[in-house]
């Protein structure tokens, strides 16, 4: 965020002070805030030129030049959110005002939206890791690493980026050494709390731990798993559908490697030269209202299928999000040397 000094002005500031602040602030913008904070205008370059031509003094209050319907969004904006309303505006700036429309941060030309978010996000990490073993052998496989990082390192960094604080790790397997080597979070930024399982409690039986803490949507992903997904988009998206849980989908496709017969009977009626099949799966990445963890009993096991098919039975919505961004589920040797290829690309 640019120095506020730079950022925004009052409605008195003469329009000689504000072109000031555009030349020393850099965003082509200045925005304005009245006395309590609340953001009441913008004020650009070309609003100061349409406002002399039309005969205003360079000593006049920038109010009297400012746009009055400044482009803002809320803090809970995607980087969707933000890119459409700049195009639409033809800007290159946009404000993110609190619910009392004041103004809390700045999205510039080439940054993307990470406004903090009060949003809890648990990473499921106490699984065994068999398929990859032996590497799991000693290590949890969170702690496996991605060239020289732990793949939990690029998760925790990556939801960061998008504005995430609060982080709720569940731990069993070889949890200590996840514990020990995250601490508190304040390394990472980030404030981490654990959910420690007694024994083995499923993808979703440790959540029980946090029916009494949790107040608001709350995201749950897996701890395996390398990702763009945008987190805050799949967030709009579920509250838009108002569902109680929303499943991050991911298209899976495969080529049956032969001709394929479809027959009546004993009777050929068409052939398919290796046809190609698509399903929509789950990627280990959800989205839940409060109201999913009334489901659970604590110390219970319990998996995310049977949490989602008990919703459903209870009569509440299920959506899917398709997720199109990079996605790698790391549970296998040839996955994670996928996953390594693809860390180290995105490093160059």
């Amino acid at each position: 965020m640019t120095d506020r000094q730079f950022l925004s002005t009052a409605p008195g500031t003469t329009i000689r002070d504000a072109l000031l602040q555009l030349d020393r602030g850099g965003l082509q913008v200045v925005f304005v805030e009245d006395e309590d904070g609340v953001l009441v205008g913008a004020v650009s370059d070309g609003d100061i030129r349409r406002g002399l031509i039309a005969g205003s003094s360079i000593e006049d209050p920038v109010a009297s030049v400012m746009n009055r319907t400044p482009a803002a969004v809320e803090p809970s904006a995607s980087q969707e959110d933000v890119d459409a309303l700049k195009r639409s505006r033809g800007i290159r700036v946009v404000a993110v005002v609190d619910s009392a429309g004041r103004m809390v941060d700045v999205v510039g030309e080439r940054d993307r939206i990470s406004t903090v978010l009060d949003t809890p996000v648990v990473l499921m990490a106490g699984g065994r890791g068999q398929r990859l073993y032996p590497i799991t052998k000693d290590i949890p496989k969170p702690l496996v690493p991605l060239g020289d990082v732990p793949m939990i390192d690029i998760i925790l960094s990556r939801l960061r980026e998008q504005g995430f604080r609060r982080i709720h790790v569940s731990v069993n397997h070889l949890g200590h050494l996840i514990e020990e080597h995250l601490k508190d979070g304040d390394a990472h930024g980030l404030e981490i709390t654990y959910l420690h399982e007694p024994a083995p409690l499923g993808t979703a039986g440790a959540l029980a731990q946090l029916t009494s803490e949790i107040d608001q949507p709350f995201v749950v992903m897996n701890s395996d798993l390398l990702t763009q997904v945008d987190l805050r988009r799949m967030l709009a998206f579920h509250r838009a559908a108002g569902a109680a849980a929303t499943i991050g989908a991911r298209e899976y496709g495969f080529e049956i490697p032969f001709g394929v017969i479809r027959r009546d009977g004993d009777a050929v009626v068409a052939l398919a030269e290796k046809p190609y099949h698509s399903e929509l799966v789950s990627a280990g990445i959800y989205v839940l209202e409060p109201v999913a963890l009334k489901t659970l009993v604590a110390d219970e096991y319990c998996d995310m299928p049977t949490l989602l098919a008990r919703l459903m039975e209870d009569g509440k919505k299920v959506g899917a999000f398709e997720i199109h961004e990079e996605w790698i589920d790391v549970g296998r040797p040839d996955d994670l040397e996928r996953a390594r290829q693809a860390w180290e690309r995105s490093r160059r």
